[in-house]
């Protein structure tokens, strides 16, 4: 069973282009948020890096690799994961300018690969998931952002 995780962060009177670029400098999270370790950060192109990831997960650590594909014209970051502790990690990440208020939006699909025991451990990753995400977008843009919807819920594939 896999689970599909949504947060979209507001952040009135931000620059669209200064929140990607924050965004897209993995390597600089831990400076910013205690839910990220450690990242690493190899340039493979222009768009394209592979970062290898730490980061607090509930009362352990998740650690992984992933292929992240950057387009600074579309603010918009695609990750793969490559190896590492879940069975299954896809996602994005997109900065859209709406008026004055600059939206964040996070998506992913994951699978930690025990089956045996999805309907117990589904529901609480994906909460720990989006928990996560929350603290990094608060450390990334600061505590007062408003985190506008967020969805964390099993999908049966």
């Amino acid at each position: 069973m896999e689970c599909s995780v949504v947060v979209h962060a507001l952040l009135p009177g931000a620059d669209a282009q200064r929140t990607f670029d924050r965004l897209a400098d993995f390597g600089a999270y831990p400076e910013f948020t205690d839910a990220v370790r450690t990242v690493a950060v190899t340039t493979l192109s222009p768009t394209q890096v592979e970062s290898a990831w730490e980061v607090n997960f509930r009362k352990g650590i998740l650690v992984w690799t992933e292929r992240d594909d950057i387009d600074p014209v579309a603010r918009r970051i695609d990750f793969a994961q490559t190896k590492g502790d879940f069975s299954v990690f896809t996602g994005s990440w997109l900065v859209v300018e709406e008026d004055d208020v600059v939206r964040v939006e996070f998506a992913s699909r994951f699978d930690l690969g025990i089956a045996s025991l999805a309907s117990l451990i589904d529901p609480v990753a994906c909460a720990a998931l989006r928990d996560a995400v929350g603290d990094i977008l608060r450390g990334l843009f600061g505590a007062d952002i408003e985190i506008d919807a967020v969805e964390a819920a099993p999908v049966a594939v």
